[in-house]
């Protein structure tokens, strides 16, 4: 395990604010598993016996349907964790997770955490502030489904992948735009043509890059009342 490994695990929202001591007692338990892209890293129903920590790439999780369709719960890259909840209760994870890159990850044993829990309380709200980002970023999701457009879905994706808050900007989609269209509650179809409508605020997307002239008429473009342009038009 690398030094570069240690400090985003050390800086991982979940690690982040424990008691050294604890860290380093988890850390030296932990184990480090490659996965390239569309390996599979568990199944939903498995029982989930460790709590993954992403070091590199980018995972998704994703639930199949009865009629075979794929619904995106969540995609995570970097210094996020995912699977606490399950794993402190041994239980069968109620999600899929896949490597949609080349990634790494980290595995802390749910046992050993458990144990530490029991020992050192205050190492709870930690596992609490992770569960409720979680529970946060789902809330957000459904808010955006529900109170955003397609394209303005969109824009809040692409500026929140741009460096810098203004000027122009140059970024890198993450991930297949089939993903980014499951993630962000969309069909393939819908986001090709919600690229298109930002052409209109100064975005261009070729591939996998996407050129964007402005960050600050993509932020208004992402928080404007869609009601406005019905306002306008009557």
């Amino acid at each position: 395990m690398d030094r570069h490994h240690l400090e985003t695990a050390r800086n991982s929202l979940l690690l982040s604010k424990m008691p050294e001591g604890v860290v380093d007692a988890l850390l030296a338990e932990a184990s480090i598993r490659s996965f390239s892209r569309g390996e599979t890293v568990f199944l939903q129903g498995e029982e989930a016996s460790v709590i993954h920590v992403v070091l590199d790439g980018w995972v998704k999780l994703y639930r199949v349907a009865a009629n075979g369709n794929e619904a995106v719960v969540n995609v995570f890259t970097r210094g996020h964790s995912f699977g606490e909840a399950v794993a402190f209760r041994l239980r069968p994870y109620p999600v899929s997770a896949e490597a949609v890159t080349d990634c790494k990850l980290m595995q802390l044993s749910a046992r050993r955490f458990i144990a530490l829990l029991k020992k050192e309380p205050e190492v709870a709200v930690s596992v609490i502030a992770a569960t409720f980002q979680h529970l946060h970023d789902l809330v957000g999701q459904v808010e955006q489904i529900k109170a955003q457009t397609g394209a303005q879905r969109v824009a809040d994706f692409l500026m929140r992948l741009c460096p810098d808050e203004v000027g122009p900007c140059a970024v890198t989609l993450p991930y297949d735009k089939g993903l980014i269209a499951g993630r962000l509650g969309m069909k393939p179809e819908s986001l090709s043509r919600a690229f298109s409508k930002l052409k209109s605020v100064g975005v261009h997307v070729s591939r996998h890059h996407a050129e964007i002239e402005s960050v600050e008429a993509l932020r208004d473009y992402a928080e404007a009342d869609p009601a406005d342009a019905w306002s306008k038009s009557s």
